[in-house]
């Protein structure tokens, strides 16, 4: 019996050093970085557009466990850029598509799907079981959540945007700061933001900023460098380029200035301005 168990084990080490060949050999990863990536927690918020290229390349690089968080169903207009999906999966959930697409790929990957919408009730709890958080949700009040509640619960949280032609990413690090609201303090209308929806996207956007993000979490996890906070980057693929613009913790900042008035613990705090109240 012993034996067999040592076959088994030495069988499974062979089969994860051929997987992550080409990541093992970089200095930044190595053996060790390995194990860290299969040991993190993930909480993806958002399967879609950027959640695609998000849980895939997470997955592909080895994080032990992803938790992914979407109440949508596939739609025909999604095909041309979530690409975790295709025709048969129309009116499908999402998370669960994405789930059995990572159990496909890496049987050993640990995922959990939640068809549910993210509430404050939720939020903190789900944040403290993970060790980075990824903003791949296309609804501001969601957005803004994952930004209170990372900033309360001291995790880094990897902020994603796509509309038209451009998108964003932002690092928040976590309770020191800098985060969104320092930016941004309010929510802003709706037909201030443009969404997929109203404003239109080109298919390979999400893929450019998701791919970022992606690129960030596994940063983190790594501990390649410190959580970069106060860094925008702003993708334009339009015009072929990235633009990195800096910004400083406001002491003001309700999440986390030197007096911060938002626990997110409320849904309240997250309505939208009245012109704007249903959310896509």
């Amino acid at each position: 019996m012993p034996s067999i168990v040592v076959v088994s084990v030495l069988g499974w080490a062979v089969a994860l050093l051929d997987r992550h060949a080409r990541q093992l050999v970089l200095p930044e990863v190595g053996v060790a970085g390995q194990r860290r990536l299969g040991a993190a927690r993930v909480l993806i918020v958002g399967c879609g557009g950027l959640g695609a290229p998000v849980i895939s390349a997470l997955a592909a690089a080895g994080v032990g466990h992803l938790t992914l968080v979407d109440d949508d169903v596939v739609e025909g207009s999604n095909l041309n850029r979530q690409t975790l999906f295709g025709s048969a999966d129309v009116g499908k959930r999402k998370a669960l598509v994405a789930a059995a697409f990572v159990a496909a790929l890496d049987e050993s990957i640990e995922v959990q799907p939640r068809v549910e919408r993210l509430i404050a009730a939720r939020a903190r709890p789900w944040i403290r079981d993970h060790d980075v958080v990824v903003d791949c949700a296309d609804g501001l009040p969601t957005k803004y959540l994952l930004n209170d509640a990372c900033v309360r619960e001291d995790r880094p949280l990897v902020h994603g945007a796509a509309t038209g032609w451009s998108g964003q990413v932002v690092v928040v690090g976590g309770a020191a700061g800098p985060c969104l609201r320092c930016l941004f303090p309010v929510l802003p209308g709706r037909d201030v933001v443009p969404t997929c929806r109203s404003g239109g996207i080109l298919a390979p956007v999400t893929g450019v900023v998701g791919s970022l993000q992606a690129g960030a979490v596994l940063r983190l996890l790594l501990g390649v460098v410190r959580p970069p906070g106060g860094r925008f980057v702003a993708v334009d693929v339009k015009g072929g380029s990235t633009k990195t613009l800096r910004f400083e913790r406001d002491p003001a900042c309700p999440a986390c200035g030197d007096a911060p008035s938002l626990r997110a613990l409320d849904d309240a705090d997250y309505a939208l301005p009245p012109a704007c109240e249903d959310e896509p």
